[in-house]
């Protein structure tokens, strides 16, 4: 019988230690982009542009606790091509939730919370993977 190997104890200790830090920097990102969105979408504008303030916001935010503790030990400098392929990555999670928010509320006529789900369990990881392996890693 063969077996795969595993990664060795510390990638996988420091893939780990990634992904925690990540999921605490990306539930403060996500409680940020909800207090901006919500509010907007449900008050101000249509859902869809609510969106893209919402996750400016978080992006923002998101890009320095990322790239100085979520992926610290990479030692990946701050150039001008980490921080595109930061925005590139970020633009894809506003996108996805853009879409699971026009299809939420433009198309199935449900409450402006509803795109919250998604953005919750899928952008994440989405993100996280994008991040680890071609931005920071």
């Amino acid at each position: 019988m063969v077996q795969a190997s595993l990664p060795q104890t510390s990638s996988r200790r420091e893939l780990i230690g990634q992904l925690v830090r990540f999921g605490l920097v990306g539930l403060g990102s996500t409680l940020l982009y909800a207090a901006v969105y919500w509010p907007l979408a449900t008050y101000v504008m249509w859902p869809v542009l609510a969106v893209v303030i919402a996750f400016a916001v978080a992006v923002i935010a998101g890009f320095f606790l990322h790239s100085r503790w979520s992926f610290k030990g990479h030692d990946r400098s701050e150039d001008g091509k980490t921080k595109f392929q930061f925005l590139a990555v970020q633009t894809a999670g506003m996108l996805l939730n853009a879409g699971f928010t026009w299809i939420a509320i433009d198309k199935l006529h449900g409450p402006t919370w509803w795109p919250l789900v998604p953005a919750v369990l899928v952008t994440p990881f989405l993100t996280f993977a994008l991040n680890r392996w071609w931005v920071f890693g």
